[in-house]
């Protein structure tokens, strides 16, 4: 949860000052820094976060990458930054180089609001084409925050974020895959659905108009799928209500309102008439306390009783809606605490 407070308050941050930052050292400063520092590193820590981090490609000497994460002293991940402006696309090569040299498992590319983390299912310490785990830091789900999480320093665990990345990789690729064919579905889609309910010959013809229907039925599927879940949520939550209801009926039912309960009532309404009409006056029984409300407002008390022990009290209220709690010897002594009683009320009538 709190990773997630801290995900969400650094997407608000960056919509606030993206307009503001021009340059790729700023972007790096005030976006990418800040995500270091969320999940768990200390980008001060130079065992922990090494920015400029060497890395020679052969005669090439002085290549640098933007920063690498140490974890028990070994370069795990190095990060390549560009200005929150620039497209990611054209960098992809060069991370690969460094990625090559620095022989850690994990890179990520950002430009402080795009993310993408990369590491070699395919071939050992060469990068991977494409990334395991891509977001948009302003715009996540709940599923891409838990994935973050792995990478925080409490929970980073280089074999099992590695064998998760296989199916982390497939599942994206399958999910474009799914809606480039809700979009717009390819002849080899269509002819499969086709294929098994029409039974005459599938023309051109054929096939244009099952390729509006195709896409029609996924589209009628989907959306039906999610009625379903909302109507089921809403059905929970009326079940949960209907259940409060009859359990408050229930502690209603085990409420027995005695005389003197009702006794002491009148004397706190006839305390009260010379202020306000009585029937603005009502109790409110329940098996803590005997209560007593101006409007039938839980939210205006004017005072508790409590007769049922040995002992008896009465708790008042103060303008902040403090609680004082005396004790009585009788019903009769509810009389003494007139001033308090008439208080209370001006200080409701005040607030309207």
């Amino acid at each position: 949860m709190e990773l997630n407070n801290q995900l969400k308050a650094l997407a608000d941050k960056i919509e606030q000052l993206k307009n503001q930052i021009e340059t790729e050292e700023s972007t790096k400063h005030a976006f990418v820094l800040p995500f270091i520092n969320l999940l768990g590193y200390d980008s001060f820590n130079p065992t922990e976060v090494v920015p400029e981090f060497t890395a020679d490609l052969g005669l090439k000497k002085g290549e640098k990458v933007d920063y690498a994460i140490f974890n028990d002293g070994n370069p795990v991940m190095i990060i390549e930054c560009k200005n929150w402006k620039e497209d990611l696309n054209i960098h992809n090569s060069q991370l690969a180089r460094y990625f090559h040299v620095t022989h850690t498992r994990f890179a990520l590319l950002t430009n402080g609001v795009e993310y993408r983390f990369y590491t070699d299912l395919d071939e050992t310490n060469i990068m991977d084409q494409k990334p395991f785990l891509e977001f948009n830091v302003t715009n996540l789900k709940e599923n891409t925050i838990h994935e973050i999480s792995k990478f925080h320093k409490s929970n980073f665990d280089i074999d099992k974020i590695v064998n998760n990345a296989s199916s982390l990789k497939f599942t994206k690729e399958i999910k474009k895959i799914i809606n480039g064919e809700l979009q717009e579905p390819t002849y080899n889609f269509v002819r499969l659905f086709a294929g098994q309910v029409y039974s005459g010959r599938l023309t051109e013809r054929i096939m244009e108009e099952f390729s509006e229907l195709v896409k029609k039925a996924f589209n009628q599927t989907i959306s039906e799928r999610v009625n379903d879940r909302l109507n089921s949520a809403l059905n929970k939550e009326t079940e949960k209500q209907q259940e409060e209801e009859l359990e408050e009926e229930e502690e209603i039912s085990k409420v027995i309102t005695t005389e003197e309960e009702l006794e002491a009532f009148r004397i706190v309404v006839a305390i009260l008439r010379r202020k306000i009409v009585i029937n603005r006056i009502v109790h409110r029984d329940t098996q803590s306390y005997f209560g007593i409300l101006l409007d039938d407002n839980n939210r205006k008390p004017i005072c508790r009783l409590h007769l049922d022990g040995n002992k008896k009290y009465i708790s008042l209220f103060d303008q902040n809606k403090n609680v004082q709690r005396e004790q009585i010897q009788s019903i009769n002594d509810i009389y003494s605490f007139e001033e308090q009683l008439l208080q209370t009320i001006d200080y409701y009538e005040h607030e309207q």
